[in-house]
């Protein structure tokens, strides 16, 4: 068991000297949609920041628990930042989580969205789709596609009900396994894993996407993927724009996933964090490196320092008593989701401005204790 441990260290570089180097913590396992995306950013980054950036892959349930780990454990080292992606954001409204975004600084964070795909000739008024982290924005969505304008709660999880199939325990790669296969009929990607895994398909072709958010709130189409933003798709099948209770708790939560859907955080605080937001700035000006993450990526907008807190206080502002609890209906009626009422906690993060949150004296080690303390419960 030491051996092994030892060589996961040595694998992820986080023995001796190591620790001089930035470390992203990645709340997934290697090769999942934010490792990639980890991947491409720190390779570009690192010429500009100067200093070795090493991805720490903290894979758990829903990806919450490497955020929670980084929370408690990690975020008062220095040179330890946080890469959250959209299913944390979501996760953040309907679990019970450790993380609090209102606690951090943002390096920065690309302004994403999400890419849905369909197979050619399928029926999608009656699609099958795999289950996820992060993919209730996509329920909603296509519910609403489905489904209409002018419904109940209760209307709307009985219409999901009755034409989605929503397959749940399937991991990444099986669901893209089985979209290639054509036992599901709608996947969804991130930018960089759709241009990977959707793209490159011949029997593959954009279904619909969210937007992208701006500051003022509102969400403009994906000028990656003109037309098919789901407000446009709607008002041209139904002849009106999307409304309601159910449309909010929607443009909630895909707010929340989307806005914060590929973002670097550190503890407010940190001495390193002008460094790595102007090392973030350098890169998003530098045409070779933006050239290249474009290719991989999309032509998305970066929003660094106070423009990324701004995104996380401009989402707070979404957070009501009603949308919260239509999003936990809807989570446990249609899609079996132990979804915890939150309402109390998140108004009090809404009302409250965050960016005045401070935090109290380091009273952790940091990633150096976190590592000792592992290495002393395998060894005991």
């Amino acid at each position: 068991m030491k051996k092994i441990l030892l060589t996961l260290l040595l694998t992820l570089g986080l023995c001796t000297s190591a620790f001089a180097d930035y470390i992203f913590v990645v709340p997934q396992k290697p090769g999942a949609g934010t490792s990639q995306w980890a991947a491409i950013i720190a390779g570009q980054l690192e010429p500009f920041l100067g200093e070795k950036i090493i991805i720490l892959h903290q894979p758990g349930a829903r990806d919450i628990p490497g955020f929670n780990t980084w929370h408690n454990e990690m975020r008062d080292d220095h040179k330890v930042v946080m890469v959250s992606h959209g299913g944390n954001g979501v996760a953040f409204l309907q679990e019970n989580v450790d993380y609090n975004y209102g606690e951090y600084t943002s390096i920065g964070l690309m302004n994403l969205n999400i890419i849905a795909g369909k197979l050619k000739g399928a029926d999608m008024d009656n699609p099958s789709f795999a289950a996820g982290s992060g993919m209730v924005p996509e329920a909603f969505a296509m519910t609403l596609l489905i489904c209409g304008p002018n419904k109940t709660m209760d209307e709307y999880v009985a219409c999901f009900k009755e034409h989605v199939t929503w397959v749940s325990g399937m991991s990444n790669g099986e669901r893209r396994l089985a979209f290639k296969r054509g036992e599901l009929t709608g996947t969804r990607e991130n930018p960089a894993a759709y241009k990977k895994h959707v793209e490159t398909d011949p029997n593959a072709e954009i279904w619909f996407h969210h937007g992208i958010l701006q500051p003022d709130g509102s969400r403009i189409d994906d000028p990656n993927y003109p037309g098919y933003q789901l407000e446009v798709l709607f008002e041209e099948r139904w002849g009106v724009k999307p409304s309601g209770e159910f449309y909010d708790a929607y443009n909630l939560v895909k707010s929340f996933r989307d806005g914060l859907q590929k973002a670097m955080w550190v503890a407010k605080g940190n001495p390193n964090a002008e460094k790595l937001q102007k090392a973030l700035l350098e890169m998003s000006q530098d045409p070779d490196a933006i050239a290249v993450i474009t290719a991989k990526v999309g032509n998305y907008e970066w929003l660094i320092g106070d423009a990324g807190d701004n995104q996380r206080d401009t989402l707070m502002t979404f957070i009501t008593e009603n949308a919260l609890k239509n999003l936990v209906t809807f989570n446990t009626k249609a899609l079996g989701l132990a979804s915890v009422d939150k309402t109390k906690i998140l108004l009090h993060y809404a009302n409250q401005p965050v960016t005045t949150t401070v935090l109290d004296e380091p009273k952790k080690e940091g990633v150096v204790g976190w590592i000792k303390s592992l290495w002393n419960s395998i060894t005991k």
